[in-house]
């Protein structure tokens, strides 16, 4: 146990489910710091979380986020309206302080579902949002964080490393701990996989003992759960573009994608529990239109 700093996980129960997307509490010798809010939605059970630990919502007073995705800050606003402090990487810090085009953008996509998916959205004041750029140190409840530039997820990620551990929101992948099966989240309109598979030989260089997904917990193997995502990058880029390249349409391409990711999984040993938690917090439709996107921008640059 590092003597330093005391690290907490808060489960959100995303959608009602446990262990899908965590916030990560770190106790340090100047208080609290926060890695992930999640999304509005989840907002009550974090705070519960908080609760439960012994701590009160302004013993709060930083957050790092890894990126602006909804289920992995959708709630920053709201902290930072109670006075948090939030650093986030410089592409993403506007849309914190004005949300409204990502409302909109993602509305479009999720329909009457946005609200009980990912709550309410809520403007950061600028004065409490820091952009942070490649190499950042950020000194945050007496410790000292290091932000790392992640993209291929999304090109406005940062994995943070403490000392001997990083957290890595999506960069990483995902490896939720019931079950057990590294998976990728390849959503639109930013995955990148060339760029993705330099990002997780540079995660495979940060001099850490264990990785911290924010989908979900502690990786001690890092080395061999790296392996296994960048191969399931390649393999699952491959799959779509085949199929691309015989003029599949989207709807069957996901159809296929779909029972092409299910055989995976049962092969893996999972079951529909199992399978159901991975296409809540990681729908497949969404890494369909993301490497469709992706091979399309291919083409046409060629």
């Amino acid at each position: 146990m590092n003597e330093k700093y005391k690290l907490h996980t808060i489960d959100l129960h995303f959608q009602g489910l446990a262990e899908t997307i965590a916030s990560y509490v770190i106790e340090g010798p100047d208080g609290l710091v926060m890695i992930e809010t999640g999304p509005g939605s989840t907002l009550e059970n974090g705070l519960a979380g908080l609760t439960e630990l012994g701590f009160k919502p302004e013993d709060v007073r930083h957050i790092l986020l890894t990126h602006i995705h909804f289920d992995h800050a959708g709630a920053a606003g709201w902290w930072a309206q109670q006075g948090a402090h939030v650093y986030v990487h410089h592409f993403g810090a506007r849309h914190l302080i004005d949300p409204a085009k990502l409302i909109a953008s993602a509305g479009r996509i999720y329909g009457d579902q946005m609200g009980p998916l990912w709550g309410d959205i809520l403007p950061a004041p600028a004065e409490n949002v820091t952009p942070l750029y490649d190499g950042d140190r950020i000194e945050a409840g007496g410790l000292t964080f290091i932000a790392h530039e992640t993209a291929g997820h999304a090109r406005h990620h940062h994995v943070y490393q403490l000392e001997d551990i990083a957290f890595t929101g999506d960069a990483a992948g995902i490896l939720l701990p019931r079950f057990n099966l590294p998976d990728i989240p390849a959503p639109p309109p930013e995955f990148d996989l060339e760029v993705w598979l330099d990002t997780v030989n540079r995660i495979g260089t940060l001099p850490v003992e264990a990785i911290y997904p924010t989908h979900y917990g502690r990786i001690a193997d890092k080395k061999s759960h790296l392996t296994a995502i960048k191969q399931l990058l390649q393999e699952s880029a491959d799959f779509v573009k085949e199929r691309m390249d015989t003029g599949m349409d989207r709807d069957t391409l996901l159809d296929e994608y779909t029972q092409w990711n299910q055989k995976h999984a049962q092969q893996a040993g999972l079951s529909k529990e199992g399978i159901l938690h991975y296409e809540t917090v990681n729908p497949l439709y969404m890494s369909v239109d993301g490497i469709m996107r992706y091979w399309r921008k291919q083409t046409t640059a060629d």
